[in-house]
């Protein structure tokens, strides 16, 4: 398995640095898919941080590959708009008529008014309530993990945990929760032949069922006293009460993915970067408490959410380049992560690293993840759990990626779980 990885590592290398410039494509999923991105932006940090690539099936874009750059992109709302109407916040292009506005992909003072109606769900408060059931969720799930047998972490534990908690944050019926994981993963698929979606109407039919069952639950709330979940927040909000259906859908598929996809995959990487690095699965096991530090780090290291997409509203200079008005500019969140001239030794995840918040994967600006301390509180639980039972998680097997350029996740990692 190492050698394999190592020649597949050497191959994307070369691959990396006998491309030209002019030809690179950074967004493609295939690299994604095969782990095989991380030269390219390595060469992009060096020697194009702010970098056009006039090709590809995404059509024209730039790249944003250094922290200091994509900070300023991503500070700069009123430059750089998120707004669904010009494009949203990814690399692909939803088609005009098939673009939902959220308050991820809306600019001020539309964007602040929706964003405040659902925050209070993992405030605080809220987050000192939700910590007893996380815990008891994540020891049950952990209790029943079978030991000295393969099994695949993504589905046992990583999704089983995140989805759980959706459903409690939509007051969503329990027994229906895995929904929840298929929508999000419909509405981040690239439609390919085989793949969750095979066609755009694919998607689109998928959405509308998931869309058609949370009008049920906003029907049943609207009528009920306002209530903590999130289902009844938008409905009684002055600000959300009055969405169209686009725009409903539109919010309700940026909190499942939102609330899906950091938590699934910084708690599946975890645990294959502390296989890459035994030594800080050692320093672990001998030091407990170093596990609230080493949550944000595995948050940089995994960079759940590979990019986040603006479109230039005026001319702007950036990096010495000349980005035009109505530019798509993409922010490379991974590459920004593994910038050594912010971040001492980026490559390697570092547990007890001094300064483990200073990462972009949780976004800067208006449009910060507002669920990202729940995130961090879940993987924290998790974590304390798993040492509690298991004297180690043995990987034994490289994972199977998603193919995409937006979510760097996991379908399956193999592993074996020791007492």
């Amino acid at each position: 398995m190492a050698d394999g990885a190592t020649n597949l590592r050497d191959q994307a290398r070369d691959a990396a640095y006998s491309t030209p410039l002019e030809d690179f494509h950074p967004g493609d999923p295939e690299l994604f898919l095969n782990d095989a991105h991380w030269p390219y932006f390595e060469r992009l940090r060096a020697e194009a941080p702010v970098h056009w690539c006039h090709r590809g099936e995404f059509g024209p874009y730039w790249s944003v590959a250094k922290y200091n750059d994509i900070m300023a992109v991503d500070t700069n709302h009123e430059v750089f708009s998120s707004d669904a109407a010009l494009g949203g916040i990814t690399i692909r292009d939803a088609r005009p008529d098939l673009r939902r506005p959220s308050f991820i992909s809306m600019d001020p003072p539309k964007h602040d008014v929706q964003r405040k109606t659902v925050s209070p769900a993992v405030a605080p408060a809220n987050l000192a309530l939700f910590e007893p059931i996380i815990r008891e969720r994540a020891g049950r799930i952990l209790d029943e993990l079978p030991i000295g047998e393969e099994f695949n972490w993504v589905d046992r534990v990583s999704i089983e945990l995140t989805t759980q908690m959706l459903a409690t944050l939509f007051d969503f019926p329990f027994e229906d929760r895995r929904l929840l994981t298929f929508w999000s993963d419909c509405g981040t698929a690239l439609p390919i032949k085989g793949g969750i979606v095979e066609t755009e109407e694919e998607r689109q039919e998928k959405l509308l069922e998931c869309l058609a069952y949370f009008t049920g639950l906003w029907n049943e709330r609207v009528n009920r006293p306002p209530a903590g979940d999130l289902v009844s927040m938008l409905a009684h909000g002055e600000h959300t009460r009055n969405m169209t259906p686009d725009e409903y859908l539109g919010n309700l598929m940026l909190l499942i993915i939102g609330g899906n996809d950091t938590t699934r995959n910084s708690m599946t990487g975890g645990v294959y970067a502390l296989n890459k690095y035994p030594a800080e699965f050692e320093k672990l096991r001998r030091d407990h408490s170093l596990i609230a530090n080493m949550v944000p780090e595995i948050i940089r290291w995994q960079t759940p959410l590979a990019h986040m997409r603006r479109t230039a509203t005026r001319d702007v200079e950036l990096g010495g380049k000349t980005i035009r008005k109505g530019d798509k500019v993409v922010m490379w969140y991974v590459s920004g992560n593994r910038d050594d001239e912010v971040i001492e030794n980026p490559e390697a995840l570092i547990i007890d690293r001094e300064r483990p918040r200073q990462h972009l994967s949780f976004g800067f600006g208006i449009h910060r993840c507002v669920g990202n301390r729940l995130a961090e509180l879940q993987l924290k639980i998790v974590w304390e759990e798993i040492l509690k039972r298991f004297s180690h998680i043995e990987v034994v097997g490289e994972p199977k990626r998603v193919r995409s350029s937006f979510v760097k996740g996991y379908e399956t990692l193999p592993v074996v779980v020791r007492r």
